[in-house]
């Protein structure tokens, strides 16, 4: 069952300024002088061409291209600093521990030692003291705060012993409390994926169409770049990701199927005030935008995300 939706929340997220706690994010730091490339031998997207003050979103994968988790990164001027999934944190700092050694790169646990509230809507970076129009994934020291551009808003980064503070803060500058679940409808009618609900280990980044966002293709080596590399030129995938409209909702893990063949399963399952039951799901390419599956008891339209 898929509780209500606190709506007033929603239209401050989509209209206004929704602030949602997200401090159980995976946080981790490299400093040192060979961090930025060493990074890039490690995940998909071109960290060595970023300067101070600008970040990238990116993949760490197998060295099958399988993916392994994915990873908001900014470039902070002293350190690079790394936001992902709480699931994959402990393997990606394992990957990054083992990987390290001889190099001139020092890592830091940052999940405990920092707060992380998200600000949602179109009013973000007004009620964050940030510039309009900055690029995703730009990225300011303001005293102790870090704030970054995301796709939906503005992320903010502060010490754990600051967080009530800054969230009352933010609070007064105009945000609204939002919970979780709100910043998941927007984060589905937007069409991303989620490590953990849409994509795991099996999966490879063209697949989750996230070439454009995560994968560099004028970067040089990186872990799981031949496979990444040769489905984009000369292979086609298998699968696709694909937004859903549903005859009513359904739980993540029920099994699409067109005619009498599986083509996937939903991912993450939202009731979108604006768009009602909708889910996301990698879905075989025979399952065509227009094509309608089942859903268990319930219908699914293929749609091509966003909604």
């Amino acid at each position: 069952m898929i509780a209500a939706l606190d709506t007033a929340a929603y239209e401050a997220a989509t209209t206004a300024c929704a602030l949602v706690d997200r401090s159980e994010r995976g946080k981790l730091a490299l400093t040192g002088g060979e961090a930025k490339d060493f990074l890039q031998g490690q995940v998909s997207n071109d960290v060595l061409g970023l300067a101070a003050g600008e970040g990238c979103y990116a993949a760490f994968l197998t060295a099958k291209g399988k993916m392994r988790g994915d990873v908001r990164v900014l470039d902070l001027g002293d350190e690079l600093l790394l936001d992902c999934e709480r699931g994959v944190l402990q393997d990606l700092f394992d990957q990054l521990r083992t990987t390290m050694l001889g190099r001139d790169v020092q890592l830091h646990k940052r999940t405990l030692q920092m707060a992380l509230f998200s600000l949602l809507g179109p009013a973000a970076a007004r009620v964050a003291g940030m510039p309009e129009g900055a690029p995703e994934h730009a990225c300011y020291r303001d005293g102790g705060l870090v704030l970054a551009i995301t796709d939906t808003g503005v992320g903010v980064f502060c010490p754990a012993e600051d967080g009530d503070a800054v969230r009352e803060r933010l609070l007064a500058a105009g945000a609204v409390a939002a919970g979780g679940d709100v910043a998941e409808v927007v984060r589905v009618e937007r069409g991303r994926p989620r490590y953990g609900i849409d994509l795991d280990d099996t999966v490879i980044p063209q697949e989750a169409g996230l070439n454009e966002r995560a994968v560099s293709f004028t970067k040089g080596c990186y872990v799981g770049q031949e496979t990444v590399a040769r489905l984009y030129y000369k292979g086609k995938p298998n699968r696709h990701l694909r937004g859903l409209r549903l005859s009513a909702p359904v739980p993540s893990g029920t099994p699409l199927r067109l005619g009498d063949r599986e083509v996937g399963r939903v991912g993450s399952s939202v009731v979108s005030p604006a768009h009602g039951a909708i889910a996301l799901a990698l879905v075989r390419r025979e399952a065509q935008p227009g094509d309608v599956l089942a859903a268990g008891d319930a219908t699914a339209e293929v749609v091509a995300p966003p909604f």
